[in-house]
Formats: C-alpha cells, structure tokens, sequence
C-alpha cells in the first residue's frame, strides 16, 4: 500500500470512529487540525506523510476519550498494523503524537513533532477553540462561569486561563505563531465581553 492509500484509509478510519464524538474531539475536529498541518507544510521542511499521519491519529487514544487512561500507543499501533504501515513509520507516528498534548507537557524533537503540536493546538483557540471549550466542558459536567472561584479547572471560563491563554506563545512554527495571535486576541475580546454581561 502506498502512502496516498494509507492515508485515505486512515481518514475513513478516523471518520467512522470520532464523527459522533461529542466532546470536542469529534472527526471534524482531527480533519481541522490536518487542515492546518498542511498550511503550516507549505512553509516548514518536514516529511508530509508523517505529519500528516499523525495529525489524523493523535486522538485515537487521548485519555479524555478513555477515562482518564492514555491509550494513544496501543491504539494507534493496532490501527497502523493493521493496515500494513512498516514499523519505522508507526515508531516515528508514536513518537510525534506523544508530544502534541498540552497535558503532558513535552516539547517536540522533531520539526513534523512541532507541526502537529501547532496543528492541534491551533484548534483549541479562536473562535472555534471557544466552541469547543464549552462543548467540552459541558460534555463533562463542568459548570460555566463560577466568580468565587478560580482555581484550575473550576469553570469552562476558567480553563482560558489554565490552557487557552497560554497556547499562542507556545506554538513552535512562523506559520502558527502569526495564526495564533488573531486567534488569541479573539479569545481576549470574547472573555472581555462575557465579563460585561456577566457584571
């Protein structure tokens, strides 16, 4: 199978797997994230199959979608087996996709690492990063808007300040970086109005 098969089969894996996904992380998410892998390809020198690879894999066994268990190795593995990917390439896969969570805190080695961790977490600001936090949050029984409390995980409005906030100065590429600002001073302009309402 060539690289093209592989990944058009990984796609329509994907597609079946997280089209009813619920929490944020659905299929249109991943295919957003391959989306911006691919612009942030035109201008980095990076092996595209890889990149693009693990774009559409990173979620398959994220811990939010597991109970709170990582099962990004087993998973991925399995599914890459099983459509014949050589192991150099599932190694390389694995590798990428260990470091694109925010969670785990781990800084890309690689320049493909970099792309996918741009990729992903430009999906999380902006205004579809807003949507997706409360869809997230509501899909996890967290509540809204809490005034009297501001410690980490609190609130959906709280998590802007845990995570969202903080993505536009750790993305890794020229491409992402100037994305990211639009993006954040959207996020700005939205908490900013949501203080006034909620005044």
């Amino acid at each position: 199978m060539n690289k093209q098969e592989i990944l058009i089969q990984t796609q329509a894996y994907i597609k079946k797997t997280f089209l009813d996904e619920g929490t944020g992380h659905d299929y249109f998410h991943i295919e957003r994230v391959v989306t911006n892998a691919k612009k942030i390809l035109e201008t980095e020198n990076a092996d595209s199959f890889l990149v693009e690879l693990a774009a559409w894999t990173h979620d398959i066994g994220d811990y939010k979608l597991h109970e709170g268990v990582d099962k990004s190795e087993e998973l991925i593995r399995a599914f890459l087996e099983s459509i014949n990917v050589e192991e150099e390439s599932i190694q390389k896969v694995l590798e990428i996709v260990s470091q694109v969570s925010f969670s785990k805190g781990n800084k890309p080695t690689t320049i493909e690492a970099e792309i996918v961790q741009d990729a992903d977490r430009l999906d999380a600001i902006g205004a579809v990063g807003i949507a997706r936090c409360f869809a997230y949050g509501g899909s996890v029984g967290s509540i809204l808007y809490n005034p009297y409390d501001n410690s980490k995980d609190a609130s959906s409005v709280q998590h802007f300040y845990d995570k969202l906030f903080k993505l536009k100065d750790l993305m890794n590429t020229k491409t992402a970086k100037k994305i990211a600002l639009s993006r954040h001073e959207y996020m700005e302009k939205f908490i900013e109005e949501f203080y006034h309402e909620v005044k």
